[in-house]
């Protein structure tokens, strides 16, 4: 399954297209239109690369992650889907296999935001550790994306039924710590940022870019992918039993 997906994207280049549109506009508007906010107080770093860039990086994986639900339910709305279910074996690997290939795409548009943030003034204080975490919750947070697709699309089995996880997406990020510190927010904004796992795992794709790698904040992060991961393992898996039945 990891194979036929990463197969599609050799044969269909232009799938590439819409994984880095979104991330990379982020990057280059948020940069600018944001870039006064170094000058306060508390903001954390004096270069909005610094902090757009994880956000950006999680923004774009997230959707990338949504490309392993779209290509099932496409396989669910041609019938092709039909016949891996009644192929020999158990039901895990199509399951895993798509969450893996869309843990893949992860790393296209992870590398495109990078390779136009470092030399804009990213600054990466963290070395090498800061972008293996990086890339490690954008390969966790794609994942994520991708079971959640699959729990609608295993029980919707259309196209359409993806467009409710993209707004999950979007509201995800756009309320956590995606754009401003915790500490920038008030009322109800601060209080469901504060709740909200990808805010911890903000912080842990943030380290090394914003001050030092710690295991106080590491912690948090790698709770947040783990409960996220399991939440929604178990959600795909039970609509693949309904499914079957």
């Amino acid at each position: 399954m990891c194979w036929r997906g990463m197969s599609r994207i050799r044969s269909r280049p232009l799938l590439i297209i819409p994984m880095l549109f979104m991330p990379l506009v982020l990057v280059v508007s948020f940069t600018g239109a944001f870039s006064s906010l170094t000058r306060i107080p508390g903001y954390g770093t004096g270069s909005t690369f610094n902090w757009m860039t994880p956000y950006a990086v999680l923004h774009g994986a997230m959707f990338g992650g949504l490309g392993g639900a779209t290509a099932t339910a496409d396989d669910m709305e041609s019938g092709f889907f039909d016949r891996l279910l009644l192929a020999p074996g158990g039901r895990l690997p199509l399951i895993s296999g798509t969450v893996a290939y869309s843990a893949l795409r992860s790393i296209i548009p992870t590398t495109a935001v990078l390779l136009v943030a470092v030399p804009s003034g990213l600054e990466l204080g963290g070395g090498p550790t800061a972008v293996v975490l990086l890339y490690l919750a954008a390969a966790v947070m794609a994942a994520v994306l991708c079971l959640v697709g699959l729990a609608v699309v295993y029980r919707k089995g259309t196209m359409r039924s993806v467009m409710p996880v993209q707004i999950l997406a979007f509201s995800m990020m756009f309320m956590s710590t995606g754009q401003v510190p915790l500490d920038f927010m008030d009322g109800w904004l601060f209080h469901v940022a504060r709740l909200n796992p990808a805010t911890s795992v903000m912080r842990f794709a943030r380290q090394g870019f914003i001050g030092d790698i710690t295991w106080s904040v590491t912690w948090p992060g790698l709770v947040a992918m783990a409960v996220m991961v399991s939440a929604t393992v178990v959600a795909a898996a039970t609509s693949m039993t309904k499914l079957s039945r």
